[in-house]
């Protein structure tokens, strides 16, 4: 067997494969191996007709391409482990250039890593961001601590207002006909929300414990339900119970209780220390994020439409799992919607195409810098995790399989990759952060 590999067009190579007469007598034997059993020749006993019988029978041709199959197969892997540099990143187009009983000629076309024509990712300036905390911050993480120990207590002697829980039931018509979907019984609702048709739930507000009444609504002309859009409908609803939320005082019992702090102070500082070091976890990778988006924007590299769609494939999935998580379809989602999946898949198109620049230029400089993990690096982020969760090295090392091994060493790079940028560029002046109106109080 002898090959010669050239460059191709668009991320492309070209190996052009040439087989000795022997070699491809050998291949089509091997392929009458592996299929003879599915030949019938009178005669012969299924499996036992010999080689040039089949030929004969059903054409000389007859074993070409099981055998064209077997030699793509051999040849074309082991001329891959030959040739380090080049990178498959999808399934070559073959082509068959001359076939006869002198051998075999074909080219595989293989779409390959795309060369980068790298910007400059040292000695670049990026500016400073910083996040800092300030008194509204600290009172939203007060309200949804009491908004999480909040009670519902029932309501008496008033009408329903904005901002109560109701428990009604509805069933709802069009022209005098119920439709599916509209009739529910003690069902929740909270006033002001939103959730229902718009009008709706203003017409609730003012109605008493047992009162019935109608309400009359019109379906948004984007409604979901093809056959509701736009249409009037009378809605019956009976009130049931009228409920309202009570949130818990801030006090040094209610904290000392709930947080396990002495003090209303002590858990203010406590909060405030916290969102400090998540806005400084925030700013870090956001610097990180301008570094990288800085250094890919002034990169050039033609991007085959191979990546593009495999990232795309893994977007489309990851929206499925997320979707999946929270019960429901992707199918259902592109039809609420109103989206096909082609529609869907343009609208990723512009993300994929700059993740997939990002990650071949994330990739030249750790080739260029030769950032690797080392067996050491990969111990010691094992050894952190370990102290973590209370465990011994070797305990914890056990239980980490191939993939979360892979997943630590992708990690232990990542973080190198950003060490090195941080220390070969310049991190300038900070960019106008939002600030404190006036310092943290002591106030409940």
């Amino acid at each position: 067997m002898k090959y010669a590999i050239e460059k191709g067009e668009k991320s492309t190579v070209k190996i052009a494969v040439t087989l000795t007469a022997k070699e491809w007598s050998e291949a089509q034997l091997l392929a009458y191996n592996k299929t003879k059993n599915k030949y019938s020749v009178q005669g012969f006993r299924k499996g036992h007709v010999p080689k040039a019988v089949i030929e004969q029978y059903y054409g000389k041709g007859v074993f070409f391409e099981d055998a064209i199959n077997e030699c793509f197969s051999k040849y074309y892997f082991d001329i891959l482990d030959k040739e380090p540099t080049v990178e498959p990143i999808d399934r070559p187009d073959v082509q068959i250039d001359k076939i006869d009983d002198k051998g075999l000629k074909f080219t595989a076309i293989v779409p390959v890593k795309p060369e980068v024509a790298i910007g400059a990712y040292k000695g670049i300036k990026i500016e400073k961001v910083e996040y800092n905390v300030n008194d509204d911050d600290i009172q939203t993480e007060i309200n949804r601590l009491l908004e999480r120990n909040a009670v519902e207590v029932n309501v008496d002697g008033r009408p329903c207002q904005n901002g109560d829980i109701t428990v009604i039931d509805y069933s709802g018509s069009v022209d005098g006909v119920k439709f599916d979907g509209g009739t529910a019984e003690k069902q929740n609702l909270t006033l002001g929300s939103g959730m229902f048709i718009p009008g709706f739930e203003d017409q609730v507000v003012g109605m008493n414990i047992g009162e019935t009444k109608d309400i009359n609504v019109k379906f948004p002309d984007d409604y979901g339900a093809e056959d509701l859009k736009g249409k009037d409908a009378v809605f019956t609803v009976t009130l049931h119970e009228i409920k309202e939320k009570k949130t818990p005082e801030l006090t040094d019992e209610f904290v000392k209780e709930k947080e396990a702090f002495a003090t209303v102070d002590a858990y203010k500082a406590s909060v405030k220390e916290r969102l400090e070091k998540a806005n400084a976890q925030r700013a870090e990778r956001e610097v990180e994020d301008n570094l990288i988006k800085a250094i890919t924007d002034s990169s050039e590299v033609d991007i085959p439409d191979s990546l593009i769609e495999r990232e795309i494939d893994n977007m489309v999935q990851q929206t499925s799992y997320r979707l999946m998580y929270q019960g429901l379809k992707f199918e259902d989602y592109l039809k609420y919607t109103g989206q096909t999946e082609e529609d869907y898949r343009a609208g990723c198109r512009d993300s994929a195409k700059e993740h997939v620049k990002t990650q071949l230029v994330i990739d030249k400089i750790l080739t260029e810098e030769k950032i690797v993990a080392t067996e050491e690096d990969i111990m010691a982020k094992i050894e952190e995790q370990a102290s973590s969760v209370g465990k011994s090295v070797e305990e914890y090392a056990k239980s980490v399989n191939d993939k979360q091994r892979a997943y630590i060493e992708n990690g232990v790079i990542i973080d190198k990759l950003f060490k090195f940028l941080k220390e070969n560029n310049e991190i300038g002046d900070k960019k106008p952060a939002k600030k404190a109106t006036k310092k943290a109080t002591k106030k409940d």
